[in-house]
């Protein structure tokens, strides 16, 4: 079950569950409590008249915090069983439980206490109104100290873990997807500071973003909202604008929309739920924060840029080679995409998937220096032509090798190995199997794919039933059968990489 309390705790009732098969035990019961008052909280009374009742309320209600139950009712355990389901079923070991029972006999007190966790045993004869107001006192007092002490567990835990991915993110800033996951572990952070429930973190997606939902970025989220599907309602987004506008942190309501602007132009939104006031304490907590996310984002940013850059040309690279040889322009960035789709579903890390997706459009990088005379025939190639064309390979690795920057290092291998064969009959050092970098295997099969699926100069475009059984003869001579049977397994989400890339 779910152990936490409204965000407007502060306010809403204490709730009591009354499980009796005796209507006039319901009425006396709130008839007495019904000025009871603790921390500024009334009371609200919900009623069962057996065991199934009583376990239907106690499902839909998580934050009831005493529940009055009786021994007997439509059996002789009744009460004693919803009292076990309670603490082993629903595994709800918070709710106060205080038996009451008129045939003393049917649970000796002791055995009850100790074997069915009850926190009070009262015969009805002596809850008269003193002693049912100084019970209900008691039990109240005692579940708002265990959640006091649960809700500070939780948040530490909260924070730490928070804490944890910030370090982590920190200790891998050049990560392409870094960003977030820095971004995520400040939000924790801030929330389990901050005792909140709901929280997300944006970026505007220009120097200024006052159009609508698409103006936004979400960098991270947490808790679950209203509407996972739509984030954004309209009062939200006039919120968000107002912010933008204004370039001041705001509170409306109970959403609470921080502003912190950076050198990079895409200012930081901080947008938290359920806050009731923003006190001095915590608007110097969310300036650190503010200065912080500013500080780091630059970085992380001005990192990324880098890194964009970095694949960006090595894209533009990739797509003057192909040019070149009369390729279709959008090869290289279809491979990229199936190289990553076939990493990801043999298991690969996605930040080593990442730098194959990279590093593949350079596979045929060797062929910038092939002369146009072989490179262009438009015949068959003779021994002697082969002999030069085959030498791509090792051209390319010498333009890669010696880089200490792991996408060329993986473009050196891929560029080096991507003509093996898996049966050891390919060029140019006859590899066997998995002698073959594991790089250049997923690549071998999204070349092979994509040059069948797409039309050449020498041939047409094969419909990909006939691509799949070709796949499937080669698989174990030419291409690694593990790889070609994810391909398959995955081949509607290749189609779709297809459409998004056209010749």
């Amino acid at each position: 079950m779910s152990n936490t309390l409204p965000a407007s705790s502060k306010l809403a009732p204490w709730k009591i569950l009354l499980v009796d098969d005796e209507p006039d035990i319901h009425d006396v019961t709130k008839l007495t409590l019904h000025r009871f008052e603790l921390d500024g909280r009334r009371l609200q009374f919900f009623d069962a008249y057996s065991g199934p009742e009583a376990k239907e309320i106690l499902s839909r209600e998580p934050d009831i915090a005493l529940v009055f139950l009786d021994v007997v009712m439509e059996a002789e355990n009744s009460g004693l069983e919803v009292a076990r389901w309670m603490r082993q079923d629903l595994k709800n070991q918070f709710t106060r439980i205080v038996l009451r029972t008129g045939q003393p006999g049917q649970a000796p007190e002791e055995s009850v206490i100790v074997d069915y966790d009850i926190n009070d045993y009262k015969e009805k004869t002596e809850l008269d109104r003193t002693k049912l107001f100084t019970t209900t006192f008691a039990a109240l007092r005692a579940y708002r100290d265990i959640y006091t002490v649960e809700e500070a567990r939780r948040f530490q835990v909260t924070y730490r873990e928070g804490l944890e991915r910030v370090i982590e993110a920190s200790a891998h800033i050049y990560q392409q997807r870094n960003m977030h996951d820095f971004a995520n572990g400040l939000l924790q952070q801030v929330v389990a500071l901050l005792r909140l429930e709901k929280s997300m973190l944006l970026r505007l997606r220009g120097a200024s973003g006052v159009s609508g939902e698409n103006s936004y970025e979400v960098l991270a989220k947490i808790g679950n909202f209203d509407d996972d599907h739509q984030l954004f309602n309209q009062e939200l987004l006039e919120h968000l604008q107002q912010v933008t506008i204004n370039r001041i942190s705001r509170l409306s309501g109970d959403t609470y929309v921080g502003y912190f602007p950076n050198e990079s132009g895409k200012a930081s939104l901080l947008v938290l739920k359920g806050v009731e006031s923003v006190s001095e304490i915590d608007a110097k907590l969310l300036e650190v924060f503010s200065s912080g996310v500013a500080i780091a984002f630059d970085n992380i940013l001005l990192n990324q840029e880098i890194s964009d850059t970095q694949g960006e040309l090595i894209m533009r690279l990739g797509d003057v080679v192909e040019s070149r040889s009369s390729e279709a322009g959008n090869h290289v960035r279809r491979m990229a995409e199936v190289c990553y789709l076939i990493a990801i579903a043999s298991g690969m890390d996605s930040d080593e998937a990442a730098i194959l997706k990279q590093a593949a459009p350079m596979h045929d990088i060797g062929k910038i220096a092939t002369p146009d005379a072989v490179l262009l025939k438009p015949g068959k190639l003779n021994e002697g032509e082969w002999d030069i064309m085959k030498m791509h390979p090792e051209v390319g690795m010498s333009i890669l090798d010696g880089s200490h920057r792991p996408i060329l290092r993986a473009a050196s291998i891929i560029a080096h190995q991507h003509h093996e064969k898996f049966d050891g009959s390919g060029y140019p050092q006859g590899l066997v199997g998995t002698e073959i970098h594991i790089y250049a295997r997923i690549v071998a099969v999204a070349d092979v794919f994509d040059a069948l699926m797409h039309a050449r100069v020498y041939k047409l475009a094969w419909p990909v039933e006939q691509v799949i059984a070709h796949l499937k003869s080669v698989s174990g001579s030419h291409l690694d059968p593990q790889f070609v049977e994810l391909l398959i397994q995955n081949v509607d989400k290749a189609v779709d990489i297809n459409h998004r890339y056209p010749d």
